[in-house]
């Protein structure tokens, strides 16, 4: 890292005060923003759920823009709005724990106007406490570990340290050490060669304040060229945020050695939701474009190579299509009843969930966790102070839980951990009963069932003994990667088989984007000449990246 002299002299002679401490903030954010794709390509399964680096700049991004307008000059204030941002924006587990290491940081920093160095150690030191805390079983080698090793490193260099950047130097170094040595503590981390994507995303935290410090870009990211094959462009119809009319999708083959990093600035100063992968010589360049530079990024690689293929998507449209089609009429509820909210990844299990009495629905699932705000905002205004939450994936159950605790009404949260687990707990609903005893009820209800989920692999790694190759079918059972397969009907089958099913009565196939009914009717077929005995319902669960999530009952 190159270092600006003179301006990190000017900034030492100056207090860091709210003001100081604001701009901090934002450089952290935008650096993690600029290596976000970096961050979400850091997965410890062979799985599509490399969101890591979106719920922890979504998070941010939600502390951001509590303070961008707020004017105070005291440290405290400032930094107790950053928390209060986080909290509320929370995505994830990495997006809770974020919001916690931020919790702590402003629990150090309290009453202080300003930051020195032993304030500063002393919010690295809270940071570290408040985010174990905030764990029910933490796990070393994770992000849990670099905000620790951040802490340690600072509170042993505050004798010598001349001021707060001298820790914040440290705080970046002992970080970077911290997310190399993930792999040694986490051993699942070294099977899919990798270190730990919420770490790495607190240490560009960091590493954004120092760059600010040093005068450095915040712009260019870290280049990273993925395998063509693992490119995940199913997400795109999340959400279309403004300027991100078109998706336009270029394979080409560059005339000569393509420089990644102009390339990449390039597209910057086009678009937004860049990925670009790569594979035997061809490039593979995704971005979203405002309308009118829809065809920029066409015209600009056909000046520096051979185009083989276009695609160009209208989302806007699309996404017009999809909400005319979304319309679900949910459970009334009556004030004092239970009112229970769901997270649903897709708009057939959304009316699948309706008619089984929910009173509502946030999106979310893999790769597009919501956030604490999005789970409140769903029950705030429902008639009634009774609330049950079905977070329904286990990477939601933390910021339904940061739900609870921020709102006034009685709220319990029953941890599904998958939509069959969301269904089985639906059945035990009673509307007019007590919220504790019904989510008790619930709990107990959700451990009938069986998940099974396919999916294809984003990378080759061996995990718990199953041999994957990057773009095989997998299949996982209660979330253990259990088999790798050439089809998605040998990976529905041998999961099956695995899942013992010949000793099961029910099992029902929810088929996602890209199936067809036809398609799943011929699979459950296969089931059913296989297992006589077995009753095979299918319906459509529109939910993106996996193929089939199956109950098993």
């Amino acid at each position: 890292m190159s270092i600006n002299t003179a301006r990190v002299e000017t900034l030492r002679k100056k207090p860091i005060d709210g003001q100081a401490f604001k701009r901090l903030i934002d450089a952290g954010v935008t650096w993690l923003r600029t290596n976000r794709d970096i961050v979400n390509s850091l997965n410890v399964f062979p799985v599509p759920d490399g969101d890591t680096g979106t719920n922890m700049t979504l998070t941010l991004q939600a502390a951001w823009n509590e303070i961008k307008d707020l004017g105070t000059r005291n440290l405290s204030e400032m930094a107790a709005a950053v928390s209060k941002g986080a909290l509320m924006g929370a995505r994830g587990n990495s997006g809770v724990i974020t919001s916690q290491i931020l919790r702590g940081f402003s629990r150090g920093v309290h009453e202080k106007g300003v930051l020195d160095k032993e304030t500063l150690v002393k919010a690295f030191g809270e940071a570290r406490d408040t985010a174990y805390k905030g764990v029910v079983r933490p796990v070393e080698g994770t992000i849990l570990t670099v905000i620790k090793e951040v802490a340690i490193a600072t509170e042993a260099a505050l004798g010598s340290a001349k001021d707060a950047f001298d820790i914040l130097e440290v705080a970046v170094r002992a970080a970077d050490e911290a997310v190399k040595n993930t792999p040694e503590l986490l051993p699942v981390l070294k099977q899919a060669g990798v270190v730990d994507s919420g770490g790495k995303g607190l240490f560009f935290i960091l590493e954004g304040m120092l760059r600010h410090v040093y005068g450095e870009s915040l712009e260019t990211p870290t280049m990273q060229v993925q395998p063509m094959s693992a490119m995940n462009l199913q997400g795109a119809m999340e959400e279309v945020e403004e300027g991100q009319d078109y998706e336009i999708v270029v394979d080409f083959v560059p005339t000569g050695e393509l420089d990644l990093g102009s390339f990449y600035g390039r597209l910057e100063e086009m678009g937004t939701s860049i990925q670009v992968g790569e594979g035997e010589g061809m490039y593979r360049m995704h971005i979203h474009v405002p309308t009118e530079n829809r065809y920029v990024p066409i015209d600009y690689i056909m000046g520096i190579g051979t185009v083989t293929k276009v695609a160009i998507e209208n989302l806007l449209a699309q996404m017009d299509d999809i909400q005319k089609t979304a319309q679900i009429n949910f459970a009334a509820v009556e004030p004092g009843n239970i009112a229970v909210v769901v997270v649903s990844p897709g708009a057939g299990l959304n009316r699948i969930f309706a008619s089984l009495g929910v009173a509502a629905v946030v999106a979310g699932g893999q790769t597009m966790n919501p956030s604490t705000q999005d789970i409140l905002s769903s029950f705030e205004n429902l008639p009634t102070d009774k609330i049950i939450i079905l977070p329904n994936n286990k990477n939601i159950i933390m910021a339904a839980n940061q739900a609870k605790e921020v709102t006034v009404k009685q709220v319990q949260v029953v941890p599904t951990r998958t939509v069959p687990q969301g269904l089985a707990a639906m059945l035990s609903l009673i509307p007019n009963g007590e919220v504790e005893s019904v989510a008790a009820k619930m709990t107990k209800a959700m451990s009938s069932v069986k998940t099974g989920e396919i999916t294809v692999a984003t990378r080759s790694v061996e995990i718990d003994g199953v041999i994957v190759k990057e773009g095989q079918v997998i299949a996982l059972l209660d979330g253990k990667l259990v088999v790798s397969a050439e089809s998605v009907e040998q990976g529905v089958m041998d999961l099956l088989e695995k899942a013992e099913a010949d000793e099961h009565e029910i099992v029902t196939l929810f088929y996602g984007e890209g199936m067809t009914h036809a398609e799943a009717n011929r699979i459950a077929d296969m089931i059913v000449t296989k297992y006589a005995s077995l009753e095979v319902e299918v319906q459509e669960g529109g939910q993106p990246h996996y193929q089939f999530i199956i109950s098993i009952e």
